[in-house]
């Protein structure tokens, strides 16, 4: 309908111009300069059409600046990308990225308020958890601030904010994984590797001390405590029945755990518990200086009977040298040593299958402690070394700070073996009893000469 009418007005708008045309060229055309009218009026439209033609490519469509106060850069001063970006945040040029703790009261507006004084502070909040208390709410964030800004500037603007109990540090790159991520990540090195668990643990919950305590001790006598199978929380200590019947200990006396950092830990000791025993069955093929091939894997309980073997063709020596007790008590340790819930075993292995050596990591609440069983008949032929290095390769990717040897000031091939990891060492000897720390932060700020006293001590 609507498409008619526009038809007949565009009909009626032609018929019309055409008339008027019309009626025009009558009129100058049968006057008597009609052909020089119509000639000097084609110039001009001409004319008048080219010089708006050449205007327009002059002067373009912008508004001249006049209108709009704005002035042009100078030249070579023009924004880039960067500059606007920079622009746009201040606080990229130069930041730090803090993760804050703080428990606020539970009630409207109390969030707000925390955000508006970090705001003030040009403060960003990259990511927020939240932990409910009985009477209160734990938030956790990971915040990015100017370089310039303290963390006591930060933790003060909270607490005119309401916040109490504020907790602060500096975070890093890995931190901005989101916490459901880094929690399945955690879940799945647990599934793959028995040994894990402790090492998630820790990761799960910052900096904290790990112990595993064996249903029975090693010397006999009376185990720990019992706990419920539900677990048991007490402020700044968690304890969690462990899968194989013992206790597993978490304390972080810098700050309370949360119920939601409970759950989060109970889940993997029960998934630990539900998986059971298991280590990964990759194994290396070494073939030694003298032509014999030697296999490199890791072991656990289900060695103890190969590993009880290796003891009995060690010299009494040797072995007193390893455990640094009665010879005759040594067979009761293995299976403590063999469990990956204590830490991770490599066995060296013939091409017949015997076992002539074990490489222990230890986790050993929050340190890491390496040991080497290598059986008389097979040192001095670099095994002790690939061992020790492979544990220690270990220790650095679980992000252990350090690890520590204990042994006996005669022990050369040990002292050998850790000064060939070429990382800085310490040594501390009471009672003939040697202990050999290596730190794996290369970035330490010691120097050499302080390494070499500490080297020079050494037997």
């Amino acid at each position: 309908m609507h498409h008619w009418r526009r038809d007949v007005i565009e009909l009626a708008a032609l018929f019309t111009a055409v008339a008027v045309a019309d009626t025009v060229a009558n009129l100058i055309g049968h006057g008597p300069d009609g052909t020089a009218l119509l000639v000097i009026s084609a110039v001009a439209l001409a004319a008048t059409a080219g010089f708006h033609t050449w205007w327009a490519r002059r002067h373009g469509h912008a508004p001249p600046t006049g209108d709009t106060g704005a002035r042009p850069l100078p030249e070579g001063e023009q924004a880039g990308p960067s500059d606007q970006s920079r622009a746009s945040d201040p606080v990229a040029a130069e930041s730090t990225l803090w993760r804050m703790r703080t428990t606020v009261k539970d009630e409207p507006g109390s969030l707000a308020a925390l955000c508006t004084a970090l705001a003030a502070h040009r403060v960003d909040i990259l990511s927020l958890q939240t932990h409910p208390l009985g009477d209160g709410t734990v938030d956790e964030f990971l915040l990015r601030a100017p370089g310039a800004l303290e963390g006591s500037e930060i933790t003060r603007a909270v607490a005119r904010a309401g916040g109490a109990d504020t907790w602060i540090e500096r975070g890093d790159a890995h931190d901005l994984v989101d916490a459901p991520t880094r929690v399945l990540g955690l879940a799945t090195r647990t599934a793959l590797d028995a040994a894990e668990l402790p090492l998630a643990l820790r990761q799960l919950l910052g900096r904290c001390t790990i112990r595993s305590l064996p249903a029975v001790p090693l010397g006999g006598g009376r185990g720990p405590e019992g706990v419920p199978v539900e677990g048991a929380l007490e402020d700044t200590v968690m304890r969690l029945r462990a899968p194989e019947g013992g206790v597993i200990t978490v304390e972080r006396p810098y700050l309370p755990f949360t119920p939601t950092e409970f759950a989060r830990a109970r889940a993997l000791v029960e998934l630990d518990a539900r998986l059971g025993p298991r280590v990964p069955r990759s194994q290396d093929v070494l073939t030694l200086p003298e032509g014999h091939d030697i296999t490199v894997r890791r072991a656990d309980t289900g060695d103890l009977e190969a590993a009880v073997a290796m003891h009995e063709r060690c010299s009494s020596r040797t072995l007193s040298m390893r455990y640094h007790g009665p010879v005759g008590d040594a067979d009761r340790y293995l299976k403590h040593l063999l469990s990956p819930r204590f830490g991770r075993t490599l066995a060296v292995q013939t091409a017949s299958g015997r076992i002539v050596g074990l490489g222990h990591l230890l986790w050993d609440g929050d340190e890491t402690e390496v040991a080497l069983l290598v059986e008389d008949a097979w040192q001095r032929r670099g095994i002790g070394g690939e061992l020790l290095e492979r544990l220690v390769a270990m220790a650095a990717e679980a992000g252990c700070e350090s690890v520590y040897a204990v042994t006996q000031s005669s022990n050369t091939g040990m002292v050998a073996a850790m000064r060939g990891l070429e990382l800085p060492l310490d040594y501390q000897i009471e009672e003939g009893t040697l202990v050999i720390t290596a730190r794996l932060d290369a970035s330490a700020d010691e120097t050499d000469g302080a390494i070499g006293v500490s080297r020079a001590e050494a037997p």
